[in-house]
This record gives structure tokens, sequence and C-alpha cells, in this order.
């Protein structure tokens, strides 16, 4: 291992220099970072490194193991080909809070301790909105806030249970937590279900996710979720609520994609249902339980990534995402097309591409455990998802009904970026031995069975049977689909009304006594008057513009005042957490 070096530091430090490259030297340096880090990736040998001492704690920013390997490998291939599909984008902002991004996950990745966990899991949030925010429309903006509210309260949830392990234990080690059993073990799992997008803590990122960028999607897709696997792999394994919990996630994944019309968000739900696979897997447990979702997520990030690059070419090219007015696009877009297929056949887990090799082994791990129940449900999320991406957005984007749209093939980078994961999509189809070396776990598992062919086969055939013959009430409609953010956003009304009608009221009272009694000489009282008008009223009005999109506030602000709440409530609250820590 180069000792002094992180992979994370040529992402986070190497985006501070961008601005300072222009033309094709910027583009050439966009490349190098990436394969900078994932060279470094490569030479790393397992151990602990990078030990610091700090205020009395440990902080390990090394600890190097298969499984901390494997994650590093695959999103040091993501945001290669991230970068790449990127490169004819001319914003600095956005190359830049796509490194940071991805070099968090990487830091994330390599901690050995929660602390320094905190700290890279927070400057994920915080870069990856503004992949969010860089496509500058209302609908964005309002995505972004929310999006950046609901992780600062993961955050926060986070922080809380990492405080009460260490006062419990007297240790911020980031390992196993069985035998932990108390509220900092419940705390620090729902922070890490959070950015799981576990049910019902998921709307996030289904709401923010379309909004985004059509490169900043391409990231979106690759680090969040994945990061909080593998979280969950390194200190979860064997929890069994997380069977069910994953189980469940998969099934609600798949159906609100079937009701899904935007292309991305409808990949936004699949996202969510097949990280629920991984979930039931680290629930499991098991060897193979756990090789299986750390070979999910490692080709999930490929695919997921070549899908969404897919449904942004489109996006890009007609100024369309939406399947209603889509159509007949193959003319057009034959390249982009094919690429998409590769994707569409690998999440769909047919023979010789990735999905086939991956998540096989989690279906397979719930038949040896004897969880009948598990298996079935599991399957039948493996059929909704051919359902959607390998018939359903194929079918109503590039075939069906002429839309009338003309476009061209997206710029050459986007294709050489989608032919880079295409390319891993079917090599580790056909070589799954490479990605099985990777995996923690000594595991003698073979996907290449005559039973297991023919089994996905016959699968495959009957849904795709059952498809053409229901494909006219299976199009994309115009409407909208509700989800659970809808309880919020209402909730959030509510509380706004109850703070103008009740306690604005009481509160203007206690001025007017304020004044009449004290005549406002007290410095302290005028220090406390200041910081409930400025920071606890600042606070209040972002989480009501930031969530509430139909009760009309966030559009009566300027975005300048938006900014400035949000700030003053979101460093607020890190201030008095790290203040309650140290």
């Amino acid at each position: 291992m180069i000792d002094w070096v992180h992979p994370s530091a040529f992402l986070i430090l190497g985006a501070l220099l961008i601005p300072f490259f222009k033309g094709r030297a910027q583009q050439i340096y966009l490349v190098l970072l990436p394969v900078l880090a994932l060279l470094t990736v490569m030479l790393m040998s397992p151990g602990v490194h990078g030990v610091v001492k700090f205020l009395g704690f440990e902080l390990i920013f090394g600890r190097v193991d298969k499984l901390s390997l494997a994650f590093a490998y695959v999103f040091s291939c993501a945001v290669l080909i991230g970068s790449i599909y990127a490169l004819h984008v001319k914003d600095n902002g956005q190359h830049i809070a796509a490194f940071v991004y991805a070099g968090s996950s990487l830091g994330a990745t390599f901690a050995g301790d929660l602390l320094t966990l905190f700290v890279f899991w927070e400057l994920m949030a915080f870069a990856s909105v503004w992949l969010i925010w860089s496509r500058r429309v209302q609908a964005s903006i309002e995505a972004g806030y929310r999006y950046l509210l609901v992780h600062a309260v993961g955050g926060l949830v986070l922080l809380a249970g990492i405080v009460i392990f260490y006062v419990t234990t007297g240790s911020t080690r980031f390992d196993v937590m069985q035998g932990q059993q108390g509220p900092a073990f419940y705390l620090i799992m729902i922070g890490f279900m959070l950015n799981a997008a576990v049910p019902p803590l998921h709307a996030w990122l289904t709401d923010a996710y379309p909004e985004a960028t059509v490169t900043g999607a391409v990231f979106l897709s690759a680090f969040t979720t994945k990061t909080a696997v593998y979280a969950l792999i390194r200190a979860y394994p064997g929890t069994e609520i997380l069977i069910w919990m994953g189980t469940v996630m998969a099934l609600y994944g798949v159906v609100f994609a079937m009701l899904s019309n935007d292309i991305r968000r409808l990949l936004g739900y699949h996202i969510i249902s097949q990280v629920g696979f991984m979930v039931a897997a680290v629930g499991m447990g098991s060897a193979l339980a756990v090789n299986g979702a750390v070979a999910h997520a490692f080709a999930h990030i490929l695919y997921k990534g070549l899908l969404f690059m897919g449904a942004g070419a489109v996006l890009q090219m007609t100024g369309r995402s939406k399947l209603s007015e889509l159509g007949g696009l193959y003319r057009y877009m034959p390249v982009t097309f094919v690429l998409y297929m590769i994707g569409a056949l690998s999440i769909s887990a047919f023979p010789l591409f990735s999905g086939f090799v991956s998540k096989s082994m989690e279906i397979s791990a719930a038949a040896e455990m004897h969880l009948p129940q598990i298996w079935l449900l599991l399957t039948l999320a493996s059929v909704g998802t051919f359902l959607c991406l390998g018939l359903k957005i194929p079918y109503y984007t590039f075939f069906g009904k002429d839309c009338g749209v003309r476009p061209t093939e997206p710029p050459r980078n986007m294709l050489v970026a989608m032919g880079m994961a295409a390319f891993l999509c079917v090599f580790i189809g056909v070589y799954p031995a490479w990605l099985y070396d990777k995996l923690p776990n000594l595991v003698d598992y073979h996907s290449y069975t005559p039973t297991h062919i023919v089994w996905a086969l016959q699968i495959l055939l009957f849904t795709a049977m059952g498809f053409f013959m229901l494909r006219k009430k299976l199009g994309g409609l115009r409407k909208i689909t509700l989800d659970v953010d809808w309880f919020y956003r209402k909730g959030a009304g509510l509380f706004m009304r109850f703070v103008y009608h009740v306690v604005t009221p009481i509160e203007n009272w206690f001025i007017q006594v304020y004044r009449h009694v004290f005549r406002g000489n007290l410095t302290l009282g005028t220090k406390g008057l200041w910081l409930d008008k400025n920071v606890i009223d600042g606070a209040v009005n972002a989480v009501a513009a930031a969530v509430v999109k139909g009760a009309g506030t966030l559009r009566q602000m300027q975005t300048g005042q938006l900014q400035h709440y949000a700030l003053v409530m979101v460093g607020s609250l890190l201030i008095l957490s790290l203040y309650s820590l140290f």
C-alpha cells in the first residue's frame, strides 16, 4: 500500500484544482484523478493505516480488508466511468461536487472508526446535493432542499447513536455491533437505513434523483445507497429484522416502478428494489448471503449506472423523460438502445450478464437457510425487475408509437462511458471468477448450473409473454403517484398552520410583555429574542419551505433567503451536535 496517500485524496483535494484547467487539459485532468484513485486502490495491502490521534479519539482512515477493497474497486470504476460520461459538461461546480461526493464514499469505505465514518458520511450529503441543484430549475431546487434536510436529520440520528455508543462502550470502533443492543445499536442502524433508502425512509431518493442533472444522476445512483449497504454489511450482518425489511423493500420498489411514468423516477424505484435484495442478504448473515450482497452491490453500481446513462442520453437528446411522451427512438439512437439493453439484461439476471452471477447468490442463500417465503418474494421481485427495465422502458421508449422526435446519438464521450460499463457487465457475466475472487468470504458457489440456467430462462420467458399480452395496460400514464412523502408534506403543512395560528400569536404576546416589563434593557434577553427570531424562526421556515412543496411557501421566497435559512439551520444543528460530542 502507498501508506501516505489515501485514494479519496486524489478526488477530494484534486477537485479543488479543477477550475484552474481549461478545455482539453481539464478533460485529461478529470480522467486522470479517478485513474490515480483506482491505481491506489489496486496497490493497497490489507491492514490498518492512517491512524491519527485527535482530541483523545483514535481516527482510522485506512482499514483495508477484502470487504472495503471490493467496494473501493467498484467505486473507483464508477467515478472513472462517470467522469468520462461528464467530459462534455462545462460546469466546474458539477465536476467538483461529483469528485468530492465520490471521494467521500471512498473515505467512508476505508473508515475504521465511527467518527471518521460520520465526517465522510456528512460530506457525501453536502456534496451530492449540488448535483441536484446544478440543474437550476425550480423542481430541482425544491427536491434538493428536501434531500439535504432529510440527510441532515439522518446524520443527526447517526451522530446521536455514535455519541451514545461512545458513552456506553468507551469506543468508537466501526465493526460488527452484534451484542450491543440498545439505543445506539438502533440509532446507528436507522442512520444507515435512511441512506440505504429503506421504506418508509426512502422518498428522498425518488424525489431527488429524477431532478438531478443528466450526469449528476449517474453519480447519485452509484454511491449513497451502496455506501450504506457497505456500512450495514460491516456493522449489522445477521440482524434478522433486515431480512424482512429488505424483502419488503425489494417488492415495494418494483410496485412503484410499475406505476411510474418518468424514466429516471422508475430507475430510482428500482434502486430501492435492488438495494432491498442486498439488505435482506445482510440480514441473513451467512457467508453466501454476505458474498451475494457484496457481489450484487458491485454489479448493481455498474449496470444501474449504465441504465441511468442511457436514460440521461434520451433526456439530453430529446428533452423528454416521460414514457408517455417517448417512442420510436431506436431508429435514431440505435447505439444508445443496444448499450441500454445490456444494462437491462444485466439487472434482469439474464445468463451471461452480471446480474445472473450476483443476484442469484442472495436468492440461493435464502434457499440454503430454509427461508421459502423470502426466496419466493425475492424471485417475484426479480420478475418485476425484468418487466419494468427489460421490457417496459425499452418498449415504450425505443419502440411503441413514434413520438415524432428525431434525436441523434449523444456526444461520443457519453457513448464511450456507456460502452465501458456495458463491457464490465458482460465481462463479469462471462467470467464471474474475477468478481468472486474479490468477495470477503471463501464460498464455493457456481452460478452456471443447468438447473439455474433453465429456471432463470423459464422465468424470463413467461414474464416476456405476460408483458406482450398486457402491454397496452402497462404503458406510461400521465399521472402522479403518491408515496409516503405525502404524509410528511401534509404533516409539515399542518405544522406550519399550527406555528402561524398558535405559536406566532403566543410569541408576539411574549414580545409585547417583554417590551412592556423590561423595556428592552436586558442584554441577555435581547440576545435571546435575536436568537429566536433569526435562528429558530429561520429553521422553522426552512423546514416548511423545503418540505412542503404544495403549500406555496417556497415559491414566495427568494433563493438567497432560502439558502440563508437552510445554512443557519443546518449549521446550528451541526454546531450543537459537535458541542455535545466534544
